[in-house]
């Protein structure tokens, strides 16, 4: 019989420009593995264009003309994303994709790892904290909630929206969820 392969759950976190990467531009990644957070990545990305939403950029602190003079090219930054997840996956482990509302990160993850790199090096392994939580607690959407898990999990500690440091936070919550199963 075949080893099952070890699943490497990997914490990401995005800040982005608006809602969709069709329109919007992936500005910052960040990410960690789940059991060993010191394992982390953080990158800065340049634009694609200039659209933005006001509210999304206000959120994350980050100045488009400084990303698109300091920032990595998105090819170089996915790039740079793929070789990692792949340094922090032994051979015989599996990538899984965890954020705490993966629907929104893996958009942004999925598209400019296929547009830039041509492969999501995740495949199609994404877990959804808040969807997990729910399962678990029998909860509503509605108390899966940052603020409510925060003041569970984190000690009432507020998101920064900074990529690697929401990742983090992110990360200890799986764990803490993990060992409650």
């Amino acid at each position: 019989m075949p080893k099952a392969l070890n699943e490497i759950y990997i914490s990401v976190d995005v800040e982005t420009a608006g809602p969709n990467p069709r329109n919007y531009s992936l500005l910052s990644i960040g990410a960690c593995t789940v059991f060993k957070p010191r394992k982390k990545f953080y990158v800065e990305i340049q634009p694609l264009n200039n659209n933005f939403i006001p509210e999304a950029i206000e959120i994350c602190h980050l100045d488009l003309q400084e990303l698109q003079d300091n920032g990595l090219s998105p090819a170089e930054a996915m790039t740079n994303f793929a070789q990692w997840v792949n340094e922090v996956v032994p051979e015989n482990g599996q990538p899984i994709f965890v954020a705490f509302n993966a629907p929104f990160d893996w958009m942004f993850i999925n598209d400019y790892f296929h547009r830039f790199v041509g492969y999501n090096p995740f495949g199609h392994k994404a877990l959804d904290i808040k969807a997990f939580y729910m399962g678990m607690s029998g909860v509503s959407w509605e108390e899966t909630k940052m603020e409510r898990l925060s003041a569970q999990y984190l000690n009432g500690q507020a998101l920064t929206h900074n990529a690697l440091d929401d990742t983090l936070d992110q990360a200890e919550i799986f764990r803490q969820l993990l060992a409650k199963r």
